[in-house]
């Protein structure tokens, strides 16, 4: 895989000011269950946009609905210019989809399967266009060897070659490093950017706050609702939130004495503290005013990091509809 890559999002390539994709008010519905609810967002051309949200949200459904396989019952929207209700098939021919279970052939070799891609797409030459790809992504050494016999890793990459192989204008990663190692993880979202740089948009969904604070925009959805969406440092600052940071003895029993405090509306373990969260600081700071006077506890106001306000934001969606 490409390496050049510095860790961190990359600029935004230029031209990126027009919309990839544009939806207003989807909806859907399954057996009487509503899995996406209104739901509104853009994403420039050229950008790397992150879709986050709990496992149940609504993601894969409204990924499904924009490559054209699922019609929503409400709303309207475009990808790539095209009407997601009237031009599903057009859509497909320009996007690229990689779902969360690999889906390709495991008992075809890297290359067999990588020419198979091309051929159904009608990729001229197939066997160089395969041969491209196996070297673009540093696959040289595997590429005579049974799919199914890769590690996690490995086959993400083969998985990522064959949707990029017809050179779609748009790319939808659905958790594509779900149980992936670290260093995989770090090489697949190099290559990424790569691609992002030479202008393919990118939507990815994903649970993962590091791949997150790589991205150029994310939006985080839970119950099928959009709660929050932009660059980082935007979702953070708006989120308002209070925090403090704090170490000692004994944090199971503080932590749960914690949740109990009005004013605290989340308290989550970060290795051996406690990230300490609310939305209103003067009520936050008199919600630990008793315990700061524990000499044997180390008190630091801290700046919210993105899982914090996705925690926050995960408690509020659960209380709306509790």
């Amino acid at each position: 895989m490409s390496s050049a890559v510095a860790d961190g999002p990359m600029p935004v390539p230029p031209g990126v000011g027009e919309i990839a994709i544009e939806v207003e008010g989807l909806s859907k519905s399954f057996n009487g269950k509503q899995v996406v609810r209104s739901l509104t967002m853009q994403v420039k051309r050229g950008s790397i946009y992150g879709f986050l949200g709990p496992n149940g949200s609504g993601k894969t459904t409204t990924i499904r609905i924009l490559c054209g396989l699922l019609t929503p019952d409400t709303g309207r929207g475009t990808c790539l210019g095209y009407d997601i209700r009237t031009d599903a098939e057009e859509i497909k021919r320009h996007v690229g989809y990689m779902t969360q279970h690999f889906s390709l052939y495991q008992d075809l070799s890297v290359r067999e399967n990588l020419e198979f891609v091309a051929r159904i797409y009608g990729i001229p030459s197939p066997r160089r266009a395969a041969r491209a790809m196996i070297e673009r992504l540093g696959l040289q050494d595997r590429a005579e060897q049974i799919t199914g016999q890769l590690s996690g890793g490995w086959k993400q990459r083969v998985a990522l070659g064959a949707c990029t192989l017809p050179e779609p204008q748009l790319l939808l990663l659905d958790e594509p490093t779900a149980g992936v190692d670290p260093k995989a993880r770090r090489d697949f979202w190099n290559e990424i950017h790569a691609l992002a740089a030479e202008g393919l948009t990118v939507l990815v969904s994903t649970h993962y706050m590091d791949e997150a604070e790589r991205c150029h925009e994310i939006a985080y959805i839970a119950y099928g609702e959009l709660l929050t969406y932009g660059t980082v440092e935007k979702v953070v600052a708006n989120s308002h939130l209070s925090t403090y940071t704090v170490s000692g003895p004994d944090l199971t029993r503080l932590a749960e004495e914690l949740e109990k405090r009005d004013g605290v509306t989340m308290v989550a373990p970060f290795g051996v503290s406690l990230h300490v969260s609310g939305p209103d600081a003067q009520a936050l700071d008199a919600a630990i005013a008793p315990y700061r006077a524990d000499r044997a506890l180390n008190w630091q106001r801290a700046e919210p990091s993105l899982e914090d306000v996705f925690i926050e934001l995960m408690g509020q969606a659960t209380t709306r509809r509790s």
